[in-house]
C-alpha cells in the first residue's frame, strides 16, 4: 500500500505544520491500582499520522489508549503529549475522545448541534457561556462530518453511523490536535462505514492525527499511515501497512475474533465515556 504523502496542517487554518511527534511513550506501563495491563510501551506518534491499533480481546488496546488519554493509572516510564510531560500538561483538550459505544440515551432530548457544543466546554471561560465564536465552531464541525444540514435535528432519531459522527464533531469541537478513536466503524453497515472513511479523509486533509482502534481495516486502510499491534500488554508490532501485510501470518493476532465489548468487559474497572448525555450500556445499529 502506497504511503500518504499529505502535508499535515492545522485544523482550523489549512497551515502547514512540522511533523513533529504529538506522542510519545517510552517504557510505560499502564493500569489499574496497582496491576499494570500493558507494559514496556515505546510509541511515538507523529503530527499527521494515522494510526490503527489491532490485537485480540484482553490485549491491553483499551488499556493503552486510555493511558494517553490520563483515564488511568500510569505505573511506570514516560508519557509526553505535545512535547510536555503528559502529568502537567495544561490542554488535555488538544486529545479529543471518541467513544466506540455510541448510543444516545433516548432519555434525554438533545440536538446535533447540542451534543457537539459539550465539547467546547473546555474552552469555556468561568461562566461556560457559548459565545458566537463558539458556535461557529461548533457549525464547522458538524460541517466537516457531514451533518451541517442535522444540527437542529434529535440525535435520538439519527443513525448509528451519523450518531458516531455526531461524537467526532463533539471531539473536534474541542479543536483537538489528535482524535483517539475506539471502533469507528464497529456496529454499522458496510455504506456507513464508507460515509465515515470519507469524513476520516476530510479530516486527514485537514492534518487531523489519528490513533484508531479498530478490527476491521478495509474501510480505512486507505487513509492509514501505520499499523500497531498490541497483544498481551505488549506492543508485538509497529510498523507501514506494507509492513504489516508482508508479515501479518507472524504477527498472529487475531483480530478477525475481536469483539471490543468483551475486552472492555476483561480490562477496564471503569467507564471509559466522558461526561455527556451518553448512554454507556447501548449498541450501536447503521
Amino acid at each position: 500500500m502506497p504511503m500518504r504523502t499529505t502535508t499535515p496542517t492545522t485544523p482550523d487554518t489549512g497551515v502547514p505544520r512540522a511533523a513533529g511527534p504529538v506522542i510519545e511513550l517510552h517504557g510505560a506501563a499502564f493500569g489499574y491500582g496497582e496491576h499494570a495491563v500493558v507494559t514496556d510501551v515505546d510509541l511515538t506518534v507523529r503530527r499527521g499520522e494515522i494510526v490503527a491499533v489491532l490485537g485480540p480481546n484482553g490485549a491491553g488496546k483499551s488499556t493503552l489508549m486510555k493511558g494517553i488519554l490520563g483515564l488511568n493509572e500510569h505505573l511506570a516510564g514516560t508519557i509526553r503529549l505535545f512535547d510536555e510531560d503528559a502529568d502537567v500538561t495544561r490542554d488535555r483538550a488538544r486529545v479529543g475522545y471518541v467513544p466506540q459505544r455510541h448510543t444516545l440515551s433516548a432519555s434525554i432530548l438533545a440536538t446535533a448541534e447540542e451534543i457537539v457544543a459539550t465539547g467546547r466546554l473546555p474552552r469555556l471561560g468561568w461562566l461556560g457561556r457559548l459565545k458566537a465564536t463558539d458556535r461557529q465552531v461548533v457549525a464547522r464541525a458538524l460541517e466537516l462530518v457531514g451533518l451541517g444540514d442535522r444540527a437542529a435535528t434529535e440525535v435520538t432519531t439519527l443513525s448509528g453511523g451519523q450518531q458516531r459522527r455526531v461524537l467526532i464533531a463533539r471531539a473536534l469541537a474541542g479543536q483537538a490536535d489528535v482524535l483517539v478513536m475506539d471502533e469507528p466503524t464497529a456496529g454499522v453497515d458496510a455504506a456507513s462505514q464508507h460515509v465515515l472513511a470519507d469524513v476520516l479523509a476530510r479530516l486527514v486533509e485537514r492534518g487531523v492525527t489519528m490513533v484508531i482502534v479498530t478490527h476491521e481495516l478495509g474501510a480505512l486502510e486507505r487513509i492509514l499511515t501505520r499499523i500497531v499491534v498490541v497483544d498481551a500488554g505488549h506492543v508485538t508490532f509497529d510498523g507501514t501497512p506494507h509492513q504489516y501485510e508482508a508479515t501479518r501470518a507472524a504477527v498472529h493476532h487475531d483480530h478477525d475474533a475481536h469483539h471490543h465489548d468483551s475486552e472492555l468487559a476483561d480490562e477496564e474497572a471503569t467507564p471509559v465515556l466522558p461526561r455527556g448525555p451518553v448512554d454507556p450500556s447501548g449498541d450501536g445499529h447503521a
